[in-house]
């Protein structure tokens, strides 16, 4: 097969979308629609990866950084105009142009891949990827001869006779070419057209009528050709994929209870036999293991969970999660958190930067901030971990088999030995030798007699 370079479209402003952001780097999943663009093509074995920009293009440049090279459309001429703005990058490479619009982000590894082998089998200059649609208004037509099939040329709507809008098959915008085939073509093209802008599609017809060959291949499921253009069809892009997303971690053997309200990207992975409950959202680079329990009502972002764990209720991003513990309800993870093995946090508490050993329990109503706790240790209800002196962060170390009485303040830096007891209400401020008991808490006071009927008079 020819070296391939893909070529995206994405200098539209997206004026439906009414808003400051530019279209192409609105999120679907997660993810900017132009970045799932080309993370797809990428896997088609592309040397070359050329994203085309104009309004907002600084803000995708930064964006997407090194991951391509950027041409710049500075007007707004139709998308032949815009593949024409390559040429000084591209114009001696040798081999296929993959030609796609940066608001497609459902196109597939596997379409792609079609549409590179039917062009590479019949030699075209081109090859138009295609889509069969029981509506296919706003779409470009893309016309055969009778008879043999051939394609002729594509139609645009606002250009199109009766006859010819009355065809199913589209044009999705997705294209293969000769290299070498397409530059001079790009040269013919012309504005006289309903909206006086130069079409790519102008191209198919050019290269027909000089003798050239013209493919096509038609996907097998035309929602994989939705271009996104208004917030409507972002939330249809992100039904879709969701519902992708789903079945296909179902046929894996996870267990969604309800897949209409469970939002899962595609880059996360989940193990077998794990139960994902009602208004869960896995996100980013999750990693999940088997026979888990998540959910319901539970966010978890780039979070590694190990085997038979449980969170419900729970808010967890950029930490990890290891075997058989059990988060929640109402529980924040912050980043940098790592929760050992059988740990049981309860509810209102929140971890942040901070290591757990196997088997501690936070039951309920606790902040546990930079500390380094050991194994078997026990916080009671509405402890706090004290480490920021108004300047600075510092570090709780609570040895393995501590007790922790409920409503202790543990002030940073400090650390409790391994087996020592802090009594309930107890202000901490100095180290805890191991295996001792400290109370940090006023002595109590009883004045008897204190309230007389003078008192209750008065009030």
């Amino acid at each position: 097969m020819k070296p391939i370079t893909s070529l995206i479209l994405a200098a539209g402003k997206g004026t439906r979308m009414k808003s400051k952001l530019p279209k192409v780097l609105h999120p679907v999943a997660g993810k900017p629609m132009v970045e799932r663009v080309l993370e797809t093509v990428k896997t088609v074995g592309t040397e070359r990866n050329v994203v085309i920009v104009g309004f907002g293009g600084e803000q995708v440049q930064a964006y997407l950084g090194e991951a391509a090279e950027f041409v710049t459309q500075t007007e707004q001429k139709g998308t032949g105009h815009a593949v024409k703005q390559a040429k000084p990058l591209l114009g001696d490479y040798k081999g296929t142009i993959l030609l796609l619009c940066g608001d497609t982000p459902l196109v597939t590894r596997e379409s792609l891949e079609a549409l590179l082998a039917e062009h590479e089998a019949t030699g075209a200059a081109a090859t138009v990827l295609t889509a069969h649609m029981a509506d296919p208004t706003g779409y470009g037509r893309i016309i055969r001869e009778e008879g043999t099939g051939k394609v002729l040329r594509i139609v645009e709507q606002k250009d199109g006779k009766p006859e010819e809008l009355a065809v199913q098959e589209i044009n999705t915008g997705m294209y293969a070419f000769d290299s070498e085939k397409l530059w001079p073509c790009l040269e013919q093209l012309s504005d006289d057209n309903a909206q006086g802008e130069l079409y790519i599609t102008d191209v198919v017809g050019i290269l027909v009528n000089q003798g050239d060959r013209v493919s096509a291949y038609m996907m097998t499921n035309e929602e994989e050709s939705l271009g996104v253009n208004s917030r409507a069809q972002l939330a249809e892009a992100e039904r879709i994929l969701r519902e992708r997303t789903n079945r296909h971690f179902m046929d894996l053997g996870v267990t969604i209870i309800d897949p209409a309200s469970t939002y899962i990207a595609p880059e996360v992975v989940i193990g077998a036999d794990t139960v994902i409950l009602p208004g869960t959202l896995l996100e980013g680079t999750t990693v999940i293991g088997e026979g888990c329990k998540i959910g319901p009502h539970s966010r978890l972002t780039n979070v590694k969970v190990g085997n038979e764990v449980v969170m419900h209720f729970t808010y967890a991003h950029d930490c990890e999660v290891k075997d058989g513990a059990d988060i929640g309800p109402y529980v924040h993870l912050r980043p940098n958190t790592v929760i050992g093995e059988s740990v049981h946090i309860g509810n209102f508490v929140e971890v942040k930067n901070s290591i757990v050993g196997k088997g501690t329990k936070f039951p309920h109503l606790s902040y546990i901030g930079d500390s380094d706790v050991g194994s078997g240790v026990n916080i009671g209800c509405g402890t706090i971990t004290v480490n920021y002196d108004g300047k600075l962060k510092h570090r709780t170390k609570i040895g393995d088999g501590a007790f922790v009485g409920c409503n202790s303040n543990l002030v940073a830096p400090v650390s409790v030995g391994n087996y020592s007891y802090i009594g309930a209400g107890s202000t901490i401020t100095k180290d805890v030798p191991a295996k001792s008991l400290a109370v940090g808490r006023a002595r109590q006071i009883v004045k008897e007699n204190w309230v007389t009927d003078d008192t209750f008079k008065k009030k």
